[in-house]
């Protein structure tokens, strides 16, 4: 593991002297935000463009805070980065959800409505769950293979620690309003 973890109050402290990317979806940042943020969505991160954002801020050289709604998308872009940019990698623990909880928390609001799409795997799965349950006892056992399917990815998912479902949902276009 070539990162560190923050915690919120750590990250507080360091917070005017460090480059804060965040890697939460356009629509996520339009509600809640750390202003002067580097946004690069998770699933587009690439160590060149990280590099070409923080030299456009004047940032080279400052530690990397990794910043998502909780934690788990910015330990995939820290994996992603690790050993492709110079500066430190550093997690920020509970994300925005953590952050938010501070009363001196640098956080921009915004009006967006959107749900983090931590929540929107959850109902999504949920309810393909529940329609696959529906059709199997009604129409055909044949349905219940899509409950099936979706617990399978959902094991993947956590045996992986990636989420197609989640990737796949951060390409929406409700997810790509900011």
């Amino acid at each position: 593991m070539s990162h560190k973890t923050a915690t919120t109050q750590e990250f507080l402290n360091q917070h005017p002297d460090c480059c804060v990317l965040d890697v939460r979806t356009p629509a996520e940042t339009a509600n809640a935000h750390v202003p002067g943020s580097i946004f690069i969505p998770v699933q587009e991160i690439t160590a060149e463009r990280v590099k070409a954002e923080m030299a456009a801020r004047g940032q080279q050289g400052k530690p990397i805070y990794l910043m998502c709604q909780s934690g788990k998308r910015a330990e995939m872009a820290a994996n992603n980065l690790a050993g492709k940019v110079d500066e430190p990698l550093i997690i920020v623990t509970g994300g925005v959800n953590a952050l938010s909880q501070h009363d001196n928390a640098p956080l921009q609001k915004g009006d967006s409505n959107v749900i983090s799409l931590e929540r929107q795997v959850r109902i999504t799965a949920g309810s393909l769950v529940l329609v696959g349950v529906i059709l199997g006892a009604l129409l055909n056992p044949m349905f219940y293979a899509l409950s099936g399917f979706v617990g399978a990815g959902l094991v993947f998912a956590g045996v992986t620690d990636t989420c197609a479902m989640g990737m796949l949902l951060a390409r929406m276009s409700w997810n790509q309003r900011g």
